[in-house]
């Protein structure tokens, strides 16, 4: 019920960015532009100061935004607490994960939680685990799911299961006759590794280090944004990665690929982040309190 032309500043200003506002909000450019215009115009002052391509909040738009933003958060909390009033759980629920997570775990624990709470609907983002921390951070996203722990000390972090990785190379590899392989075999190997930012990247760059290998020992050969371009890429004999065991599955049965575990293990904690607001809606706690009680999860170290 907050004014739309509030709703829409708070946007920008979070952004500072009209194009990533109007993404966001899913307008156009020249609509968020009006909407902000109007909203200088009430106040007759500037919100924005625009300069070589870049905006930056006036004075006036602080004060603005430090208001909206109380506003904004009451609005939402009286909507909410108006509609549990009926004892629904119901409503639009904004979460965020990475991408393993987002195609392996995600779709069984929506499909569980919308059978129990039909009212609701899951908006899903798909990120890397830094996009969508910040996101979450923002207020953009009610919750995030990540692969690696949380870095921002604002937010909340529950660990809600485990993940193993194994490395995986073509058929005709030599490693493909191992049964196990050290992290000092792997640096031996042309190595494919995600992009900077991925949680999984995160993840493994560590491992790699725990275990007394230095990343630039690493016989990088390609840096991939996709797991399914690193797939592609050790299928036809680029190099070897680690990846998740289970986002394999399939190209394992088939023949494309083989796994190997590594020596020592390499497990990641899946974490669960939200902020640590004093409100929180009976939709959100509903879904924390799924996420934690879920046998989907509890019954299996691997997703």
């Amino acid at each position: 019920m907050a004014d739309r032309r509030l709703q829409v500043f708070h946007t920008v200003a979070k952004q500072l960015s009209f194009t990533k506002a109007a993404e966001l909000l899913f307008m156009t450019q020249p609509a968020v532009t009006f909407q902000v215009k109007q909203l200088e115009e009430h106040f007759n002052a500037r919100l924005f100061e625009r300069a070589h391509g870049r905006i930056t909040l006036t004075p006036t738009g602080e004060l603005v935004l430090d208001f909206a933003e109380r506003i904004i958060g009451l609005s939402h909390e009286m909507e909410t607490r108006v509609q549990e009033l009926t004892g629904k759980v119901s409503g639009p629920l904004l979460i965020g994960a990475s991408t393993t997570i987002a195609e392996y775990m995600l779709p069984r624990l929506l499909g569980e939680f919308k059978r129990l709470h039909p009212d609701t609907q899951a908006r899903l983002t798909v990120a890397n685990s830094e996009t969508i921390e910040h996101k979450v951070a923002e207020h953009t996203l009610d919750l995030g799911l990540i692969e690696a722990p949380s870095h921002n000390p604002n937010l909340v972090t529950k660990v809600c299961c485990q993940d193993e990785l194994v490395v995986i190379c073509a058929p005709d590899s030599p490693l493909a006759k191992r049964t196990v392989v050290s992290p000092k075999d792997v640096a031996r190997e042309p190595y494919i590794s995600r992009e900077v930012g991925s949680g999984t990247r995160e993840c493994i760059d560590d491992f790699f280090r725990n275990n007394q290998v230095n990343l630039d020992e690493l016989n990088l050969s390609m840096e991939l944004g996709s797991r399914e371009a690193i797939k592609g890429a050790v299928a036809a004999g680029l190099g070897v990665a680690v990846v998740s065991s289970t986002t394999v599955a399939k190209e394992v049965r088939l023949g494309e690929l083989v796994t190997v575990s590594l020596e020592p293990p390499l497990r990641r904690q899946l974490s669960l982040v939200y902020p640590p607001e004093k409100f929180r809606s009976k939709l959100l706690q509903s879904f924390l309190d799924f996420i934690e009680k879920s046998p989907l999860l509890q019954s299996q170290i691997v997703l």
